[in-house]
């Protein structure tokens, strides 16, 4: 056997276990990505919206790996009755020439992300499906595709 064809083959076997370990993630990483593209794992100011624990706890471990959500800031405080009033000369409004940026319609953008994550979603479900289909070691593809499950899960507890 050559060595251009042995290097091939441990190219080729280094990444169908690299991508078995690595797919679990993979697939939470596009399911919470297309989420956090519509901001459903946060509230607004002013919206009732609440979102679920679970996926707030998600978009956390997405954004920052950890499930500990930081508190919650407090809205500033309203201007009371006896407030002093604003300093003369105190400019209270933006300078000339500098106005509100545009709002865009972000909707189409999010609309891409969200393809993009199934699209991600999809090509590592199917990658799975040939590397488990065509393998000649089930059993191996099972322990590193299980280790890819446990793993991170185990490193949420330090």
């Amino acid at each position: 056997m050559s060595l251009t064809h042995r290097f091939l083959r441990t190219t080729r076997t280094v990444h169908l276990y690299l991508g078995v370990f690595t797919a679990p993630m993979l697939l939470f990483f596009a399911i919470t990505g297309g989420l956090q593209a519509f901001s459903l794992h946060e509230s607004t100011r002013g919206s009732s919206y609440a979102p679920p624990a679970w996926l707030a706890s998600a978009a956390q471990f997405h954004k920052k790996q950890t499930t500990v959500l930081p508190p919650r800031r407090r809205p500033p405080p309203q201007a009371t009755a006896g407030a002093p009033p604003a300093q003369a000369g105190a400019e209270t409004r933006a300078p000339s020439g500098v106005g509100a940026p545009a709002k865009k319609n972000l909707l189409p953008m999010k609309a891409f992300f969200a393809l993009v994550a199934l699209g991600l979603f999809v090509s590592v479900l199917s990658g799975l499906y040939m590397a488990w289909r065509y393998s000649r070691k089930p059993a191996l593809f099972g322990v590193i595709l299980g280790a890819g499950i446990v793993v991170p899960l185990l490193l949420l507890l330090f």
